[in-house]
């Protein structure tokens, strides 16, 4: 095959086992496996489930990926792999499976940041970011604004983090509360689409006029909804689930797209790009998209399939990688399940994780 080479990606830094083929920025084939059934029983990931379920899926995985991409691993030209942020088990599987494709295939491998390949997912549906952009990461561990340039080779600038609880895991929560399943994410859209924003009223944390603008808190959100729902029962009534899902779905999409919003008039950014697994919630969408076309500001989304964990996102960015001219990651490479977002590669070492 000419020109830019195939590359391959592995994400397995939670429960889902995935791998994708991408070259030149284009997406040739992905295939995913979720262990989130195995999970939900505990109603949250349970590492261990998570780490022996990628040993099970991995090859499997990789092998469907091909297929739907019509190539074989001969035709795979480079590896990329999360090593991080994440389970360490789960990463260490992933890890351990990159290395064993690429010395075989005597091809390069590269390591990348979990939260960068979520960004890079928004270029294989609509081609590469502008230089510069406003990414928000949305996602059950992470909520974050950043300034993005150049991916592949600059460094990405944090205008602001969750303090606490992230987006997802208020969901989650929440969703615990009120007695639906996990995920909880998409079990309050749901049961959000027969319920009445405005009948719970919720909080909208860090929004007031001394707040910072583009930090971010979901815990007190959580605690008010799970006192609301207290006080129905203390009252001798249950909880309408579907009006009390649409207000907690209502507050955080507010919160979420009114800081994002802001984040790009005050820098002077057209672009705004939505990205992780609280991306795919209807209400998060839609208010991205009513607010951003009020502002006269361009919004990227991920298609739904490429807004949770997958591979796909890590064969982007490494697809990124080799194209900027990037150095392979050496054969130390390890995992960090709890690195900070600075570069799309990350390339932590055994001596260092040792160290």
């Amino acid at each position: 095959m000419t020109g830019s080479p195939v590359v391959l990606g592995i994400e397995s830094s939670c429960d889902e086992t995935g791998a994708g083929l991408v070259r030149d920025g284009v997406l040739l084939g992905q295939a995913v496996a979720s262990s989130m059934d195995e999970h939900a029983r505990f109603g949250g990931v349970v590492p261990e489930i998570a780490a022996r379920a990628h040993v099970h899926a991995m090859a499997p995985v990789v092998g469907e990926a091909l297929a739907r991409a019509g190539l074989t691993l001969d035709d795979v030209g480079a590896v990329a792999v999360t090593t991080g942020p994440g389970l360490a088990g789960a990463l260490q599987v992933g890890v351990a499976a990159a290395k064993g494709y690429a010395f075989s295939l005597g091809v390069p491998l590269y390591g990348v940041h979990h939260l960068a390949g979520h960004v890079a997912a928004a270029t294989l549906d609509g081609g590469p970011l502008p230089n510069p952009c406003v990414v928000l990461i949305v996602s059950g561990g992470h909520t974050s604004l950043l300034l993005v340039r150049d991916l592949a080779r600059d460094p990405i600038v944090h205008l602001g983090d969750t303090l606490d609880d992230a987006a997802g895991e208020c969901f989650d929560k929440v969703a615990r509360i009120l007695g639906l399943p996990y995920p909880g994410g998409p079990a309050i859209d749901r049961a959000a689409r027969e319920g009445d924003p405005t009948a719970v009223r919720l909080p909208r944390p860090l929004t007031g006029p001394r707040d910072d603008p583009y930090a971010f808190s979901f815990s007190g959100l959580k605690t008010a909804a799970a006192r609301w729902v207290e006080a129905q029962r203390s009252g001798g009534s249950d909880p309408y689930v579907p009006d009390a899902a649409a207000g907690l779905q209502e507050a955080i999409a507010d919160v979420l797209t009114r800081k994002a919003v802001r984040a790009c008039t005050d820098h002077g950014i057209g672009t705004l790009v939505v990205v992780g697994g609280v991306a795919a919630n209807s209400r998060v969408r839609s208010l991205a998209e009513e607010r951003c076309a009020a502002a006269g500001i361009t919004l990227r989304v991920p298609p739904l399939r490429l807004c949770t964990d997958n591979g796909a996102m890590v064969a982007a960015i490494g697809d990124l990688l080799v194209r900027s001219g990037a150095e392979p990651a050496p054969a130390e490479l390890s995992v960090d399940p709890s690195a900070p977002l600075e570069f799309a590669a990350l390339t932590p070492l055994v001596r260092a994780a040792a160290a």
